[in-house]
């Protein structure tokens, strides 16, 4: 392995020189000459060219990409990168026209064999016109270091420049450009070929110019995947997966190499991003809302992430089956997880009662060993749920005792009052006590005495809610006209009366040593996936959080969902309290990740879309998606090309965005396979 400071003299180099040229002919030796301007600024640029040019340079589709050379001089060591948009309009095209026009009527052989055209109409017929994007300047910096910028500090006349189109290295240069890397480095994984059209005559000719990405620009970041069903949205998830696994077991031995052999601290930057390199194994979740990663199927052949990296894997399912954990709680012993589930699941109810009984407070408090009135409080609070739970159907664990604790008078308005209830009470008894106790409270003398003692009342406003709920009275002594606990059985199958760690906290400690997890949602209803894809990244962000403000390490962890629109927000949606937003804008802080893939650009919020660095497009069926995609990057070059789509040939051809990359790159990906 290279040391740090070979890798970063290797950085300087490109894999073409793009400013060498012929020492006689003065001419750049990196593509074949294809015209040259008749107009450039700081933002177009507008072409003449030839069909000969065209054909001997293998043609020229849309997308592609041009670079436009200083003449003038040739100390000047730049060169303005353009990309093909459209035919543009010459002076002459009227008289050509109408020179057509004629030829048409007189019916005359115009091309190919036999042509009837003199040979000045022929050659002053095949020029055309061509308008470019100007995309940005690549020079040689102050030095000697190969550099790109994403605009145009200067332009001159345009008769003083010539442009070509590159051949395959000096186009592999480009598309894998990133400041001060090598395209194709240790920190790459090749995601596929450069592909600019649906049609490929000419392209079947060309060489295979290879695309790299770098799982540096994933992680921390947003990654967006749009296309419609069957366009290889899945395929290039894989593709990240892969890239960042294997950056996830070299990073960290990377480092070690770095330390035994520098007392630098800048050394230990990484050469390829100039940012710290992960210094701990990356942790990788996936969302899996159709069974895809999780479960093998027909279109997998062999490259189920479950299967290739079986040995770092750990799935989860809603539902008891072999080879997954089960996500449930045991909502008797952990109080605040089970708590937590049933305020996901109920978070849309309306009713005063519920918002009441949803808001209380079943923290264990601080000082509860200290503070026995804390202490009081806390178990009646918790006695009472508990009590909810077993009468609305949650499996009671063997031999459970519900214990509290109340005054003598409390006491014995429940039979005779003999029962111990710091030594607990069967369920079902527990159960009938509190129910006493609530039928009464409103006219019990010792309550009333209770409150004028202490000047509070016996039951705060948590026990109140909670009671409310299991009696299904909302006030002592009052008509059960309520659900109450009711609306707590839709949720009793998400208990579990086993012993052990709650799920969430067995994946966020499978995430933080690196391994991959995939919750396989395919057989829940819509309200479970929204309740567990929630729940298990707010304790991620949560964990994240306090270890980021206690500053404890924290490892990169990457969220992937599949077809995101079930589980994000809508475009509209601007809550900025919801977990998905909230990764969004301030997961970068926290190294957490996010990558998102579905089908339309207008389902998604748009905090979350305005936070997006790396961007996937592949084939998008109507214009409305367009217009919103339009407002990203330089994807309006794209526009029509993204409309068209062939369902057999153009599986998996993208328009690439990478956060280390300046412009948008058209890429066919690769099939995955295992490394």
């Amino acid at each position: 392995m290279p040391t740090i400071n070979l890798v970063k003299e290797i950085a300087k180099i490109a894999k073409a020189d793009l400013f060498a040229r012929d020492p006689h002919s003065h001419s750049p030796l990196t593509g074949r000459f294809i015209g040259r301007p008749y107009y450039l600024d700081y933002a177009t640029a507008r072409l003449l060219v030839a069909d000969a040019w065209k054909r001997d340079a293998g043609g020229l589709p849309q997308g592609a990409f041009l670079l436009a050379y200083y003449d003038a001089e040739d100390s000047v060591r730049e060169a303005v990168l353009l990309r093909v948009l459209n035919p543009a309009p010459l002076p002459t095209d009227s008289d050509v026209i109408s020179s057509m026009v004629e030829y048409y009527k007189d019916n005359l052989k115009m091309s190919g064999k036999g042509a009837q055209l003199d040979t000045y109409t022929r050659y002053e017929f095949s020029f055309s016109g061509l308008e470019c994007r100007t995309l940005g300047t690549f020079y040689e910096d102050d030095h000697g270091n190969f550099a790109f910028g994403a605009d145009v500090e200067n332009f001159f006349s345009a008769h003083n420049y010539s442009v070509i189109k590159p051949n395959p290295e000096t186009l592999e240069t480009i598309v894998n450009f990133r400041e001060g890397e090598v395209a194709g480095g240790p920190a790459d994984i090749r995601l596929g070929r450069v592909r600019y059209s649906s049609t490929v005559r000419f392209g079947e000719q060309a060489d295979d110019v290879p695309v790299y990405v770098t799982a540096r620009d994933f992680l921390g970041t947003r990654t967006a995947l749009f296309g419609m069903t069957r366009t290889g949205k899945s395929n290039t998830v894989k593709k990240i997966i892969q890239a960042t696994v294997a950056m996830s077991d070299t990073a960290p031995q990377k480092l070690a190499d770095v330390k035994k052999t520098t007392t630098n601290p800048a050394e230990l930057l990484d050469p390829f991003t100039k940012d710290l390199m992960p210094k701990y194994p990356v942790g990788q979740l996936i969302f899996d809302v159709n069974g895809e990663y999780a479960n093998q199927n027909l279109q997998d052949a062999g490259t189920a992430i479950s299967d290739i990296y079986e040995a770092r894997t750990t799935r989860y399912s809603v539902i008891e089956k072999p080879g997954f954990k089960v996500m449930k709680v045991n909502f008797f012993r952990d109080i605040e997880s089970g708590f937590e589930l049933i305020r996901s699941y109920l978070g849309a109810e309306t009713g005063d009662y519920v918002k009441s009984f949803l808001a209380v407070d079943l923290t264990k408090p601080d000082d509860y060993s200290t503070n026995r009135s804390a202490q009081t409080r806390y178990d009646r609070k918790v006695a009472v749920y508990l009590c909810c739970l077993a009468r609305a159907g949650f499996d009671v664990p063997k031999g459970l005792k519900i214990d509290f604790d109340a005054n003598v008078d409390v006491n014995r308005l429940f039979q005779d009052g003999s029962e111990n209830l710091k030594a607990g009470l069967k369920p079902e008894v527990a159960i009938d006590w509190w129910e006493t106790i609530w039928s009464v409270y409103g006219d019990a003398s010792c309550f009333q005495d209770y409150k004028r003692k202490h000047g509070h009342e016996w039951a705060d406003d948590d026990l109140k809610a909670l009671l409310a709920v299991l009696t299904k009275r909302k006030v002592p002594g009052g008509a059960a006209n309520v659900s109450g606990y009711v609306k707590l059985r839709p949720i009793a199958d998400r208990h579990t009366s086993t012993v052990g760690k709650a799920f969430e906290q067995d994946i966020i400690d499978e995430l933080r040593v690196g391994n991959i997890v995939i919750v396989d949602l395919s057989q829940g209803a819509p309200d479970l996936q929204s309740l567990y894809s929630e729940r298990i990244c707010r304790h991620i962000f949560t964990d994240a959080m306090q270890r980021f403000i206690s500053n404890s390490p924290n490892n990169f962890i990457q969220f992937y969902f599949e077809e995101a629109h079930n589980l994000f927000p809508k475009k509209d949606d601007n809550d900025l309290a919801q977990i998905y937003n909230r990764i969004a804008k301030e997961g970068a802080k926290l190294q957490l990740g996010l990558a998102y893939a579905t089908q339309e650009v207008s389902s998604i919020s748009s905090n979350i879309l305005k936070n997006t660095q790396n961007w996937f497009i592949a084939h998008l069926n109507n214009q409305d998606e367009i217009k919103e995609l339009r407002k990203y990057y330089d994807f309006a070059d794209f526009s029509e090309s993204l409309v068209r789509f062939s369902a057999k040939s153009d599986k998996g051809f993208v328009r690439m965005k990478a956060y280390s990359n300046p412009f948008v790159v058209p890429v066919q990906v690769d099939r995955f396979a295992a490394a």
